[in-house]
């Protein structure tokens, strides 16, 4: 029956139908029972249904061999017309597979039959696969299209397909009594587990490949074909991955590719199949439909004396590239810079007149964690460029002058200046020289004037707890908007409750460097909305604020006088010298963990022209000591 667009209609259809049948009860219910074979036959499961031989489960059954080669993939059948003459009727049925980038779409027919008031189907081999005889099987050769690449800053190709070698045992070259000590052989020639690995290898079918490892075949490569060929079974198969420039380039962020895990086919509503390989983590996990294109497909028919008839053809659909605002010479350097930082570290680099991200590298240290955009840690004395922001809009100036006592009491909690502090700049002193030299009592006096709302305002007016369209996950900041005595004192100096990742306070010296606020970009814009959830613990951490009052140019200009000091004047020094655009500064330490002395975080943000940056050393004691150097090879190494 055609869809009802009105009463009237609606009418006509039923008189139409009492007068084929006799009674307006038999349409009907052939209608049901056709849409239930519909249903069924969409999961592949007519257990429910009611067949004129009865045996549903058996026809389950059958429908199961006869569509065990589809990957996993089922029909969506609908139901297009319905036709009864007094106990009989025809269903028409449409079927959709979804096979690659088309669907594979035809017509059936089931015929039911009416037997003491209730419609029963007639069965058959062909009911979903027309010309289909017992025994017959639908089978499915995908064909994976070229997976797209990720791009930088300008076009650059960052991920690619490269080549590499598979390394493993192929158990149909080796006897099953010597394949347990080759597997060993292997895993101690790639470093590997052996007795893990002599596990999988044991576990697998006698004539398995069992991959141990991929390797770059490239200038990189250590182990050697002749090497794993030596070993009985060891076979090396050449291959190509999506791969960036090196192992480790910006890995945490564009994440890797390979074999899709048993959840993730499951998940994918027939997208993935076993084998299949597609993104695990990072970038290439959040844009992986975009980056996987759709496969082509080949269906055809097995039949039971092993001839194949094709069925039904299409062509893949490539990748699309997804763009990126990393810059490969930069994130190369800030890499090259944190290589040897055993501790958790990070280095972002921000372009304040467009806000795109050039540069996100996290240490060695880090373990494989993205500490540059998902790192939550108190900001210490960075954090002064929005203390001075709001006290700048309470009347102060930096020609202001303030008191920096070696001390202060808030409410019983002693708050001291760093022991490095030159004695020389206590007292009456000019806002300026406190920032430069960063006298956390000058910051804490200012508590009364500053309420903790002023703080959390200012912050935000620099971009901190301000999520912006960074196209993949990340910590922007969190400022508490209440606190008062030693919480308030300790939030004017950066510690206590406020947390920055290196992306939200590199985000701070981009909009003083620009004079407005700055929206960090990675994932180019206009590029599609990820395809997959971001990882937990992210940026749904960030207290999401809305950004506050519009920095202003007077606000700007100061702030990046009394930043300029502290390379001029105050205790980062080392900067003065680099050549080209001249250097702002901020240097910060913040105390963590209850070792006796703390420990501490070292950090140091930065503008130089049109690149901003911040520098973190998880465990790095003073800013201007650990993080000094390290800012200053960075800047050296880019220039302008």
């Amino acid at each position: 029956m055609g869809k009802i667009k009105s009463l009237a209609t609606a009418l006509s259809v039923v008189v139409f139908a009492a007068a084929l049948t006799g009674c307006d009860d038999g349409a009907a219910g052939a209608r049901t029972a056709a849409d239930s074979l519909a249903t069924g036959l969409s999961t592949l499961n007519v257990d429910s249904i009611g067949f004129t031989d009865g045996e549903p489960q058996a026809k389950t059954a059958a429908l199961a061999a006869a569509t065990k080669g589809a990957s996993g993939i089922k029909p969506t059948v609908d139901v297009e017309s319905v036709a009864v003459k007094d106990n009989a009727g025809t269903a028409n049925l449409e079927v959709a597979w979804p096979f690659g980038a088309d669907s594979w779409k035809y017509s059936t027919t089931a015929h039911l039959e009416r037997r003491d008031g209730a419609w029963h189907v007639a069965w058959r081999a062909d009911l979903l696969l027309p010309g289909f005889a017992d025994g017959d099987v639908l089978s499915v050769r995908r064909n994976t299209p070229k997976r797209g690449d990720i791009l930088g800053d300008g076009g650059e190709v960052l991920v690619t397909n490269r080549p590499v070698v598979h390394v493993g045992i192929d158990k149909s070259h080796v006897d099953a009594a010597t394949a347990p000590a080759s597997a060993k052989a292997l895993a101690a020639l790639l470093e590997l587990d052996s007795d893990a690995y002599a596990a999988q290898v044991a576990a697998a079918g006698p004539a398995a490949f069992v991959e141990a490892l991929v390797m770059r075949d490239d200038a990189s490569r250590t182990v050697t074909d002749g090497a794993v060929k030596a070993i009985p079974g060891g076979a090396a198969l050449p291959g190509t991955l999506p791969l960036a420039p090196t192992r480790t380039f910006a890995r945490p962020i564009l994440g890797t590719v390979g074999e899709a895990t048993a959840e993730l086919v499951e998940s994918s509503g027939g997208a993935l199949g076993a084998g299949d390989e597609t993104g695990l983590s990072g970038l290439q996990r959040e844009y992986d439909k975009q980056l996987r294109g759709m496969d082509g497909a080949a269906v055809y028919k097995k039949a039971a004396d092993g001839t194949t008839v094709p069925l039904f053809t299409s062509a893949p659909v490539g990748g699309t590239a997804l763009a990126t605002t990393l810059n490969a010479k930069l994130q190369t350097l800030a890499e090259d810079t944190l290589k040897d930082e055993a501790s958790a570290a990070a280095i972002v680099a921000i372009r304040p007149s467009t806000g795109a991200v050039v540069a996100a590298a996290s240490s060695p240290g880090s373990n494989g964690y993205n500490t540059a955009l998902l790192g939550q840690y108190a900001p210490g004395s960075t954090f002064k460029v929005a203390t001075s922001l709001a006290m700048l809009r309470k009347g102060s100036t930096p020609d202001s002058i303030v008191q920096c006592p070696a001390e202060l009491n808030v409410d019983g909690k002693i708050f001291k200046n760093a022991g490095t502090y030159p004695a020389a700049h206590l007292g009456a002193i000019p806002l300026r020289d406190g920032f430069a030299h960063s006298c956390n009592t000058v910051f804490i006096g200012a508590r009364d004037t500053v309420a903790q709302s002023d703080l959390a305002s200012a912050a935000s007016s620099l971009g901190l707890g301000v999520e912006s369209p960074l196209g993949t996950a990340a910590f922007f900041g969190a400022v508490p908007t209440s606190a008062t005595g030693p919480a308030h004192a300790a939030a004017m100096i950066g510690q206590g409750e406020v947390l920055v990742s290196p992306l939200a306070i590199a985000t701070v010296a981009a909009s003083v460097a620009k004079g407005s606020l700055v929206s960090p970009t990675l994932v180019a814009l206009g590029a599609a909305k990820p395809s997959a959830a971001a990882p937990t613990g992210t940026a749904a951490a960030s207290t999401a604020v809305a950004a506050g009052p519009a920095l202003s140019a007077a606000e700007a200009a100061q702030l990046q006088d009394m930043m300029r000091a502290v390379v001029t004047s105050g205790h980062i020094g080392i900067l003065a010298d680099l050549p080209g655009a001249p250097v702002l500064a901020k240097t910060g330490t913040a105390e963590y963990g209850n070792d006796t002395p703390l420990k501490t975080h070292a950090w140091i943000i930065a503008a130089k022209g049109d690149l901003a940056v911040a520098v973190f050393v998880e465990d790095g004691g003073f800013g201007s000591v650990t993080g000094g150097p390290l800012m200053k090879a960075f800047l050296a190494g880019a220039g302008g």
